[in-house]
């Protein structure tokens, strides 16, 4: 084997802090934002968003006059009046960064009763031993969000042994499943579609129209699901009229009997607070951002003091106080400067968008949406394709026809057939309109869906159609058939 040395040259890009935090708080929405700003002010005591007074005091010192000293040298009490002793400091007390907008409530809270605990208060009424009360409390906490127990009897077996220390058997598991499966809301426990529907219809009056929806999820659940209604019909010798009034008994059956009931401690209902306001004032389109402005840095005067005062000092703990003072100003430095770029590259880019689709802006009409991707407004801000991804996501623009997420105005584009570029979006609305205004007795397959936008003036091909069916969850043709 031989041995040596090598030399190897490679050369590696690394984030300064800066760059790092700018990235971070770019993504971030408005009251995502406003949150983390509030930490940064509780965990950094060298800042303070108070204002300064108007009666001559100076508890606060700008962080550009803190640089100015720095690089200077001198003093900064060449700058700043005398200033009164604080028992204590107020750097971390509330944060003064919204416009003159009422700030808003971002989170709202349930207070309903939770899923789990529906179901376990049902149980309490039950006359069951411990060791079945807790295979049955095992179940329950098995139950997915929809209400269904999507492990088979076995595995549970194994998991109440393992992770529980519960004995029991695939057939105690399934006479306790009987029991939850009386519970309401009626079909919660079932196992699948089918289950859950048969038993929300078993807890209905037995009309003839139920007794027939059974019999057709029994005995011709696939049949029905696919949709080939004449089978049904022909095996179960029914008329016409009786498959309609038993379609219509299903029809009114709740698939996700889990989804009735919220559960107050994981859902979080959480307000729509827009990034950008636009008005239309007079013919001219006007952008702001007055959900959330950012607020002037402050330095507490007294840990300025104690940066100046380091400098010349002899004994360790004040030079030691001093170098944690100068850590907290430079973190301090990178988190407002990290701002002040999110606010231009936000403002920046959402005026890129607002000039591209100006037509669009005036009145909100859809058909006058351009195609654009991250690439054209990249070229348009000089910013990285990244960064525009970064800046569209989880944003949202409130103008005076309604609230957007900035990833609405992106979409690629087509040419129709007087070869002017259109937006897929667009495309996709005309496709929507033809399957919504369909025979539901004689439903468009995808070549008569071509041929409909080949009339409406869109060249379109049948595997983009089938592509922007399955996007829009518009079912084939023989799925939107109807009896």
């Amino acid at each position: 084997m031989k041995q040596g040395l090598e030399t190897k040259q490679t050369l590696q890009q690394k984030l300064s802090p800066l760059q790092i935090q700018t990235i971070k708080v770019i993504e971030m929405p408005v009251q995502v934002l406003e949150q983390y700003v509030r930490e940064e002010l509780s965990n950094n005591p060298v800042l303070d968003d108070e204002q300064p007074r108007g009666d001559g005091e100076a508890k606060d010192v700008s962080l550009s006059e803190v640089e100015e000293k720095e690089n200077s040298g001198g003093s900064l009490e060449d700058s700043y009046t005398a200033y009164g002793d604080d028992d204590i400091p107020s750097y971390n007390l509330h944060v003064n960064n919204w416009g003159k907008d009422e700030r808003p409530e971002y989170n709202t809270f349930s207070v309903r009763q939770s899923f789990t605990q529906s179901l376990m208060e049902q149980l309490g009424f039950r006359n069951l031993t411990e060791h079945q009360r807790a295979v049955a409390s095992f179940i329950i906490g098995s139950l997915d969000d929809s209400g269904y127990l999507r492990r088979d009897l076995e595995s549970l077996v194994d998991d109440m042994a393992f992770r529980a220390g519960i004995e029991t058997t695939a057939g105690e598991i399934e006479a306790m499943l009987r029991v939850i499966q009386e519970f309401e809301p009626s079909g919660v426990g079932a196992r699948d579609l089918r289950e859950c529907l048969l038993i929300q219809l078993e807890d209905k009056k037995q009309t003839p129209s139920v007794q027939t929806a059974i019999r057709i999820l029994r005995d011709c659940f696939d049949d029905f699901t696919g949709k080939h209604f004449q089978r049904v019909m022909t095996r179960l010798r029914l008329s016409r009229e009786e498959m309609q009034e038993a379609m219509n008994e299903i029809k009114r059956l709740n698939p996700a009997p889990g989804g009735d009931i919220d559960d107050s401690y994981n859902d979080q209902a959480q307000q729509i607070v827009p990034d950008f306001l636009l008005d239309y004032d007079h013919g001219e389109l006007v952008l702001s951002m007055p959900r959330f402005s950012i607020p002037e840095l402050r330095i507490n005067r007294k840990y300025a003091d104690i940066l100046e005062t380091g400098k010349y000092a002899q004994e360790r703990s004040q030079k030691e106080a001093a170098t944690f003072v100068k850590q907290k100003i430079d973190s301090a430095k990178w988190f407002i400067e990290a701002l002040r770029q999110r606010q231009n590259t936000l403002e920046s880019t959402m005026r890129a968008i607002i000039e591209y689709q100006h037509d669009f802006f005036i009145d909100g009409d859809e058909t006058r949406l351009r195609p654009m991707v991250l690439k054209d407004i990249a070229e348009r801000t000089g910013f990285d394709i990244s960064t525009i991804s970064r800046v569209v996501n989880s944003k949202w623009i409130e103008t005076h026809f309604g609230i957007f997420p900035l990833k609405y105005f992106f979409s690629e584009g087509l040419e129709n057939q007087d070869g002017e570029a259109v937006s897929t979006r667009e495309i996709k609305n005309v496709l929507k309109t033809c399957v919504e205004g369909e025979d539901k007795h004689n439903p468009l397959t995808d070549d008569e869906l071509v041929d409909a936008l080949a009339e409406k003036g869109y060249k379109v091909a049948r595997r983009t159609i089938a592509k922007y069916r399955s996007q829009l969850d518009i079912p084939k043709a023989r799925l939107r058939r109807e009896l």
